[in-house]
């Protein structure tokens, strides 16, 4: 495959390594002079789209498939054998192992030097399987684990390498936290790394989260920046201020702020004070219908950091909202018809309030029609929706004289 337009001998490349090896990271270590960078570990099956759901595969055919797949996009594929499994604890058995995958045509091994039970973190002994490998095998050892001990700027790489005894070698934590470690002139500073890194999410779409996630581990000990505690205090005021304003407004209910061309009121919508299948809006369309005024219009605004929702609602020209954000949208205009109802002093269906003329309405029209309310409700809502199709079917057939029919039975 592309194995053949490839030496993997005297190169330095960027290790695979879980949510660090995305696109970004793999631009940027290449623009810093990385020979060869790794992808995160692909998941054949999920490239291959089985319909058999496995997380994994031992399936050589399918593996080959998605390889062949993928052959024109990528310098080569490597196959992960890293686990760590009985074959690759015992060195003659690992010396073994890696003599029959040569046998195969491989291009070169990648080899981490590192025992099951040792961490990232804690110095690599295992130098002299480096060696071993090397030894055992004639094609391109390259070494990867425990480079950060010695891996500090572009000179010290080929010390690694030396001291390994391999063809090449590979950076994972050293390239994560600075990835111009691959440049001549490197390191260069990490807020610079950084930039050049957003430009890439950022052309890029990389996802949000995995660009936080990146950006932090380039950051390390330095996550408490200035620039970052500025930042954290500035959206802390903002949010204790915010809290301030709700708690002012909530400790006086009743108080009309105007927000611009805006009437607000702070005031929540608790369905336990209402009666079943009674609600503001009801009562607010009703008292619209009676005053032959067009039905209330309302819209909505979603709040980034709590998701949360703000409605407001238009009748007559004039606007109404609540300054209290709701978890939900039938909620928030609910509260924006409390508004309204409340700045026009008109019931708002509340219990306690049921002998309103709308509410005792409603209940006479159900028992003259022996009709539940809820039927009630859902038959006035099908003849509103045939009403609004005969609307539709008027202005489409220019049929000024039945629209206006139409327009007038509806307000009546």
């Amino acid at each position: 495959m592309a194995a053949s337009r490839l030496s993997f001998r005297n190169i330095t490349a960027l290790a695979p390594m879980v949510r660090v090896g995305t696109l970004p990271m793999r631009l940027l270590a290449l623009d810093y002079g990385a020979d060869l960078v790794y992808c995160e570990e692909l998941i054949d099956i999920k490239m291959a789209q089985c319909h058999r759901v496995v997380n994994g595969t031992s399936d050589p055919d399918r593996a080959l498939t998605v390889a062949r797949l993928v052959e024109k996009d990528v310098a080569a594929v490597d196959v992960n054998r890293g686990c760590p499994k009985e074959y690759s604890t015992k060195l003659e058995e690992t010396l073994s192992l890696v003599q029959r995958i040569e046998r195969t045509g491989v291009a070169a091994i990648a080899v981490h030097g590192r025992m099951k039970e040792e961490r990232p973190r804690q110095p690599s002994p295992l130098r002299l399987l480096y060696q071993a490998v090397a030894q055992a095998v004639s094609i391109p050892v390259i070494a990867n684990g425990g480079s950060l001990d010695l891996v500090k700027t572009n000179g010290d790489i080929e010390e690694f390498r030396k001291a390994a005894g391999a063809s090449s070698v590979m950076l994972a934590r050293a390239a994560m936290w600075n990835a111009s470690v691959f440049s001549n002139q490197g390191p260069l500073p990490v807020e610079t790394v950084m930039e050049e890194y957003l430009k890439y999410a950022i052309q890029y779409e990389n996802n949000a989260f995995n660009t936080k996630y990146c950006l932090c581990q380039m950051l390390r000990d330095k996550v408490e920046s200035p620039l970052g505690k500025q930042e954290l205090y500035q959206q802390t005021q903002e949010r204790l201020q915010a809290r301030r304003d709700v708690l002012e407004s909530s400790s006086q209910p009743d108080r009309l702020v105007m927000d611009g061309d805006v009437t607000t009121m702070a005031v929540k919508f608790e369905r336990r004070e209402y009666p079943p299948q009674i609600t503001p809006k009801m009562f607010l369309l009703e008292w619209s219908r009676k005053e032959k005024l067009e039905q209330p219009l309302y819209e909505m605004v979603q709040r980034s950091q709590d998701r949360a929702f703000q409605s407001t609602v238009t009748i007559a020209g004039k606007k109404y909202r609540s300054s209290l954000w709701e978890k939900s949208k039938k909620f928030a205009e609910q509260t924006a018809a409390i508004v309204c109802l409340r700045v026009l002093g008109i019931p708002e269906g509340r219990i306690g309030e049921e002998d309103s003329g709308l509410v005792c309405k409603r209940k006479r029209e159900a028992k003259m029609n022996g009709i539940t309310e809820e039927e009630g409700i859902k038959k006035r809502h099908v003849a509103e929706q045939e009403t609004d199709n005969s609307k539709m079917a008027a202005v489409a057939n220019g049929d000024r004289h039945k629209l206006d029919t139409l327009q007038n039975n509806r307000r009546s």
